[in-house]
């Protein structure tokens, strides 16, 4: 660490958020490389589409379920060495799913890959508490969370590519691998303020004068958080089951173009396989350029002295009424006017991506550990349910009900969040 006399503070922090941000690249690389790989794996594995389903959906089994217990063992182990071992274990299950024999192990790989990445949204969230202060925290979390978008973007052509090439297989292997290379150089490079040499005494001063928090452990509040009246607090709010729900139907989307999207392209639009790498890639461009709008507008109607209710709420009502309109891909058949309907929705998402900023507006302060789990976990029951759904309602060779599923959800989200969510309040400690 440098000497408190060098009073230009340095920007290490922004170095330490390039690195989440390339952990979240991997992070959903592992989460959609079998989107991609769908079309090939179903057909030398004989998977019917209610299997390709149910392996599409295994991945939320075990994260949904871990999302808790992840975020307490982010508060017990250190960045550097949880998401050190995050990351191999992950990678060696994507690895190890280039190796499957048939539905059983496929399915039983992606839920290990689903446990091993359950902590590591709660890790983000660790780190960018200790590493920025409030004021600039907002924007770090859209930076990270934007990695998820772009990176998908940018390399979805080049998964496509790759698997044309090295086959599905390899297509896993690859993956995993460069996982595997990148818990290397994580494990190398991160370090928490306090013990990274190249911080000095100025930015340390600037981020704790700004609300991070670095010289103690981040854990959960002195009271427990596993009382049964804390848990009867939790679920029996209603403007938090209309968070709940609202990010039920946010995800909803989200994960039918984590798994679906691609083969629905090749299979029900018959489009060219290379072809179709490209086209997926544009949906994921436009959710990022509505994550970063949203994010945007709802801070400027903030600084304008707007409500917080207007501010934060709009931008996401927007968003899922939006992400609505992919049931218009049902009633065309150019490729152009089918993925201008797909990106329009998946934009919506982006939109409604700053949901997060609810669980520290309305949770009460000794509950927002608990309550930010149960967020989670209820978000990322969709990554189980419809994955599964669509797989059914496609079934018969017709995905046009699969697709006003989908639809329908966004609408009822933007509901939830008119009709329940109401007035932005913390809910009062019992």
């Amino acid at each position: 660490m440098e000497q408190p006399g060098n009073t230009k503070k340095t920007r290490v922090r922004y170095f330490m958020l390039a690195l989440v941000f390339v952990n979240v690249v991997i992070n959903y690389l592992d989460r959609s490389n079998l989107s991609v790989a769908a079309a090939g794996l179903g057909d030398d594995l004989k998977l019917s589409s209610v299997q390709l389903g149910l392996v599409f959906s295994a991945f939320g089994w075990t994260y949904a379920a871990l999302q808790i217990p992840g975020g307490l063992v982010a508060d017990r182990i250190g960045p550097r060495v949880l998401y050190a071992i995050c990351l191999w274990t992950w990678s060696l299950a994507t690895v190890a799913q280039g190796f499957a024999k048939g539905f059983a192990s496929l399915f039983a790989f992606r839920l290990a890959t689903g446990a091993f990445e359950a902590p590591s949204y709660p890790i983000n969230n660790r780190i960018v508490t200790s590493w920025f202060p409030e004021h600039e925290r907002a924007s770090a979390i859209a930076l990270y969370v934007a990695g998820q978008f772009i990176g998908l973007a940018f390399l979805t052509p080049a998964l496509v590519a790759l698997q044309i090439y090295a086959g599905w297989r390899g297509l896993f292997i690859v993956t995993g691998s460069v996982g595997l290379l990148w818990g290397v150089i994580w494990y190398l490079f991160y370090r928490d303020p306090l013990d990274d040499r190249r911080v000095n005494q100025a930015e340390l001063e600037y981020i704790e004068k700004g609300g991070g928090v670095f010289k103690k452990v981040i854990t959960a509040h002195k009271h427990s958080a596993w009382r049964k009246e804390d848990w009867k607090q939790v679920f029996s709010s209603r403007t938090l089951w209309g968070v709940y729900i609202g990010q039920f139907c946010l995800n909803a989307t989200l994960w039918f173009f984590l798994t679906w999207f691609p083969t629905y392209l090749v299979q029900y639009r018959g489009l060219n396989f290379l072809k179709s790498g490209y086209l997926a890639s544009i949906p994921f461009l436009a959710a990022c350029a509505g994550l970063l709008l949203s994010g945007f507008v709802s801070d400027n109607l903030i600084s304008k002295g707007k409500s917080v209710s207007m501010a934060r709420k709009t931008p996401i009502i927007i968003g899922l009424i939006l992400s609505g309109s992919i049931v218009g891909a049902n009633y065309v058949n150019d490729t152009a006017l089918i993925i201008s309907f797909m990106s329009l929705s998946f934009f919506g998402v982006g939109m409604a991506c700053i949901s997060w900023v609810f669980v520290s507006l309305l949770s009460p302060k000794h509950l927002i550990g608990l309550t930010g789990g149960i967020f989670n976990f209820m978000g990322n029951l969709a990554s189980i349910i419809v994955p599964i759904v669509i797989g059914v309602l496609a079934s018969g060779g017709n995905f046009k009900p699969a697709l006003v599923f989908v639809g329908t959800l966004g609408i009822i989200g933007a509901c939830s969040y008119i009709f329940l969510v109401g007035k932005i309040e913390r809910v009062k400690a019992k």
